[in-house]
């Protein structure tokens, strides 16, 4: 038996499928995967995301000890409620964790991580905070409901009092404010609009209930990846990881290396890194049948290393398989994949591949 959010009991009565992601039973689809998706694309989906792990960091130097700990520079956060998305390195440049930095008031941060690296991040933060005096605070008492979809934050709206609505839906992109005891954040991990709510635990089910009573179709842990997929965003463990760095993850722009003076952990490794010619991470799209899946072998006409598909999927909206993949720097415009033994076609892209609801490469 793994960990279960305040939503398990509802997923069960809904019919999900549950499986174990990062040691949480989490749903994976509850019944059609295909559906979930297209709501998403076209409506709105709602998807249980309160296994992640919710950070409130506290304290007069919290800003300095973040300026150093992150890749990305909170200093760019000026205005309450700002979000900004980043990677937490080792002193060799290595992602330890992607993940949203808020600024809620001035001696206050909350951090979003991923749930598989919750407890490593902790203890590298943890490990780190007190020479700065700063108090770290996981929020188990948080749940977190992201709602997505082109009609999502008009249904999220509806749940507030009246008074709230019309500045909930004035939240510009990568920004949040508190609406009573819910904090609510304009972003997402789906290439679409919407919110991520975090509430209390005990506000949860009733959430969901309201949110099901206007027509936000339950989505699992399938449609979240291929949504994700198709809007060209990493995976933690599959994009990104601990023998990869920013720059070879396609997260160059998320390292700020202005101003010079500010030396952030795994720094000085990406500076040389910036001089030698690394890998890249592409976006694929496969030119025959098959489906594309990570670990799967790139090859390019002469280009002597091969590379590697790091997340592949079928795509319901392309109707196409498409893939992110971590390629020589020299890697030209037509590749060829391995699947099962034999090599098929492909061509490489920029990603995104979809962003709210449309193509954004060629087919």
């Amino acid at each position: 038996m793994g960990l279960k959010t305040p939503l398990y009991d509802l997923h069960v009565a809904q019919g999900a499928k549950i499986v174990d992601f990062g040691g949480w039973d989490m749903p994976l689809h509850y019944g059609s995967q295909l559906e979930e998706h297209h709501a998403v694309r076209r409506d709105a989906g709602m998807f249980d995301v309160s296994h992640m792990a919710v950070l409130d960091l506290t304290g007069g130097r919290c800003r300095e000890f973040l300026r150093m700990l992150l890749a990305n520079d909170v200093a760019r956060l000026e205005e309450f409620g700002k979000a900004l998305y980043t990677c937490m390195l080792k002193p060799d440049g290595c992602v330890i964790d992607d993940l949203i930095v808020y600024l809620v008031a001035d001696t206050w941060y909350r951090l979003v991580v991923n749930a598989g690296t919750r407890d490593k991040d902790l203890m590298w933060i943890q490990a780190r905070a007190a020479e700065f005096g700063v108090t770290v605070l996981e929020r188990k008492d948080l749940a977190m409901i992201a709602v997505q979809g082109p009609n999502a934050r008009l249904k999220v709206a509806a749940l507030l009092a009246p008074a709230q609505q019309a500045a909930a839906l004035e939240l510009k992109p990568f920004t949040a404010a508190a609406f009573g005891s819910w904090f609510v954040a304009r972003t997402g991990y789906t290439g679409e609009d919407g919110f991520e709510i975090m509430m209390p635990a005990a506000d949860a089910a009733t959430a969901w209930q309201r949110l099901l009573e206007r027509a936000v179709q339950p989505a699992g842990l399938g449609a979240r990846d291929t949504l994700r997929l198709e809007a060209g965003l990493n995976l933690y463990g599959n994009d990104m990881d601990e023998q990869h760095h920013p720059l070879e993850s396609g997260l160059a722009w998320t390292v700020a290396f202005e101003p010079e003076e500010r030396d952030f952990i795994g720094r000085a490794a990406l500076q040389r890194a910036r001089e030698l010619d690394c890998d890249r991470l592409v976006g694929l799209l496969l030119e025959e049948r098959g489906v594309l899946r990570s670990h799967q072998r790139v090859l390019a006409a002469g280009v002597a290393r091969e590379g590697m598909v790091t997340s592949g999927t079928f795509s319901p909206t392309l109707n196409r398989s498409i893939a992110l993949a971590r390629v020589p720097s020299t890697t030209g415009a037509a590749v060829q994949v391995e699947i099962r033994g034999k090599l098929h076609a492909a061509r490489v892209v920029k990603p995104p591949f979809v962003r709210c609801g449309k193509a954004m490469i060629e087919i």
